[in-house]
């Protein structure tokens, strides 16, 4: 099958008939990881593709099967021009879009006589990209935009040989990005017949899509581009064949993980409540004791980026008073110094009083007052 293949295709031949099966990334050459390993997947890849045509002498007909989203624009072209190349030589060309033919894919589908499509098939036609990197001017840049148009025109020319459209209706229609359904490719000429009693395709896109799941293979879509909103969001395949579009059908075909999963978001919501609870115990704490810390404190510990416990803030609140108050004394002291107190001395035959008696130390208080009220020649009272 094309997904355990170490190619990018199937090629089967009875006789005068021979049948290529197309799945996958249109390439020139199949990519690598960054040990040099070819990566696995399903890739179109041009030197295969030529390499199958090699044995196609004395085919009478060539039957292609594809799912592709496209790729390189360039391949495209060159696989396209082979197989008309065949069919100008004889040989009888068809195919079948077993999921989407899009891009250079859709290409590829008009290089054959007859098209057989499903119902849900894929058809997907758009105007040419080009990666940039770097700095470009306005010259280059349009010198760039040329080239893309020319691209433009060569694929119009394929569409407009099968179809039968107008090369402006085409290029038209590449500028919108259309896709079709198969009916719809059928009604606009990209298809010859509708396969009425094929097995339903599922087709979905991916939850930001970018990718397109046919029949279980995802495809990533092309830079910049997004599946159609007639594509149904994802249904993910998870274990068996079941389609799993509900928690239900998760639960009935992976039992065990679903307990598994459930215990995790069982923890998940215990410790969340935990932690909240712990965070209200923290509040209360903070909002006893707010009363005998500054505001300013008081925010910062419960919401601050350096939030914290009752105790802590009632430590901060401490310190703050401590450095408040070591300037108070330090204030009090420059300005005692700057009065000239300190100079001023006792009155001849004035007797030492009980330092710890009230009335001394008001008594001292008045001397001093009045001393110094004398030295400045004032009056006190």
């Amino acid at each position: 099958m094309p997904g355990n293949n170490s190619r990018a295709f199937v090629v089967e031949r009875q006789q005068e008939r021979m049948e290529i099966t197309l799945y996958g990334e249109i390439v020139e050459r199949r990519p690598e990881d960054w040990t040099g390993k070819a990566e696995e997947g399903e890739y179109i890849v041009q030197s295969e593709f030529l390499d199958a045509l090699s044995g196609v002498s004395g085919v009478q007909s060539l039957h292609l099967r594809i799912n592709s989203i496209g790729g390189d624009a360039g391949v495209a072209l060159l696989i396209h021009n082979r197989l008309r190349e065949l069919a100008d030589s004889g040989v009888k060309l068809s195919c079948t879009v077993d999921g989407v033919a899009m891009s250079g894919g859709s290409l590829i589908m008009c290089a054959c006589d007859n098209v057989s499509v499903n119902p849900a098939s894929l058809i997907m036609i758009h105007q040419a990209s080009v990666f940039l990197f770097g700095g470009y001017n306005a010259v280059e840049l349009r010198e760039t935009a040329s080239a893309c148009e020319k691209w433009d025109e060569a694929q119009a020319s394929i569409y407009q040989r099968k179809t039968g459209l107008e090369q402006e209706k085409i290029l038209g229609m590449m500028k919108n990005t259309t896709y079709m359904t198969g009916q719809e490719a059928v009604e606009k000429g990209f298809a010859d017949e509708l396969v009425t009693d094929a097995e339903p395709l599922e087709i979905a896109a991916s939850a930001d899509r970018a990718r397109l799941i046919v029949r279980g293979r995802s495809f990533p879509l092309p830079h910049g581009m997004s599946a159609p909103d007639s594509v149904p969001e994802q249904t993910k395949r998870i274990g068996g064949d079941t389609m799993i579009r509900n928690y239900s059908d998760f639960k009935a075909e992976n039992p065990e993980l679903a307990q598994q999963l459930e215990q995790e978001v069982l923890s998940t919501a215990s410790a969340a409540q935990t932690s909240a609870e712990q965070e209200r115990e923290r509040l209360q704490a903070i909002d006893k004791v707010a009363e005998f810390c500054p505001p300013e404190i008081v925010q910062e510990a419960k919401y601050g980026e350096k939030a914290c416990s009752a105790q802590e803030m009632l430590f901060r609140a401490a310190e703050r008073a401590k450095e408040q108050g070591q300037k108070f004394l330090a204030d009090l002291t420059a300005d005692t110094r700057a009065s000239g107190v300190q100079d001023v001395t006792a009155e001849p035959g004035a007797t030492e009083p009980d330092d710890n008696s009230r009335a001394t130390v008001e008594a001292n208080a008045k001397a001093a007052v009045a001393r110094y009220m004398k030295a400045k020649g004032g009056a006190s009272k």
